[in-house]
């Protein structure tokens, strides 16, 4: 969800001015993709490098996603949202923690739109975390060397309740990954916009969902209609 603070500068607003709209995108998405049929819907709210940034801006983040938890809860119970957070808690204040917590318990019992928020998220920072409970497992007899797979991997994943995103879509105009499940896009279908999140809509999102389902996904294998 990139540009936030670039889309607010362009209009003489302060960088808090383009978080808080890119909320509203992000309630937005919500809605389409629960409307739309998608099984799983990840944000990449806060990041391993985000603690680098001013921390007013930090606690700004925060702050909004802690109200956003406690204002939109009961509304994604009753959707049928089910919320989970992915990433370390090492960091995160107890307040954070709590909010957390109240959410993910809410709605552990709703099966629809699984919503994964990636807070303190780093893809290189969960291969480690995924490598040390392989090898914990290993060390107290649980797992033997000969039956670590990539099937194991993906179990002590933070995806392992929903698999890895057949489509990332990033906006603000960069073309990379930056940290961002990195054991997961193997085969992910990746989306580079100019469009800065406060300009992502919901008709942006339809056009994103749509050219996915256009596109025919062959793993490294032959597409079959190609073979004459």
């Amino acid at each position: 969800m990139d540009g936030n603070g670039r889309w607010a500068s362009k209009k003489g607003m302060p960088r808090s001015y383009g978080h808080k709209v890119g909320v509203e995108r992000v309630e937005e998405s919500i809605r389409v993709a629960s409307n739309c049929g998608i099984r799983a819907l990840t944000f990449y709210a806060f990041s391993t490098e985000n603690w680098k940034r001013p921390q007013p801006e930090i606690e700004l983040l925060f702050q909004l996603l802690r109200h956003q938890v406690k204002k939109k809860s009961l509304e994604l119970k009753e959707k049928n949202v089910r919320v989970r957070f992915i990433g370390s808690r090492d960091r995160l204040s107890p307040q954070m923690i709590k909010s957390i917590n109240h959410i993910e318990n809410l709605t552990i019992s709703c099966n629809g739109l699984c919503l994964n928020i990636a807070m303190d998220y780093g893809g290189r920072d969960e291969i480690v975390r995924i490598v040390k409970r392989i090898a914990n497992d290993i060390s107290v007899g649980k797992l033997k060397v000969d039956e670590v797979s990539e099937t194991s991997l993906d179990f002590f994943s933070d995806l392992s309740h929903c698999g890895p995103p057949d489509l990332i879509i990033r906006t603000g105009g960069e073309k990379r990954l930056s940290n961002f499940l990195l054991w997961h896009s193997a085969y992910s279908e990746l989306s580079f916009l100019d469009t800065m999140w406060p300009d992502f809509t919901s008709e942006k999102l339809f056009e994103q969902v749509n050219l996915f389902t256009k596109k025919i996904r062959k793993y490294g294998s032959l597409d079959l209609t190609d073979v004459g």
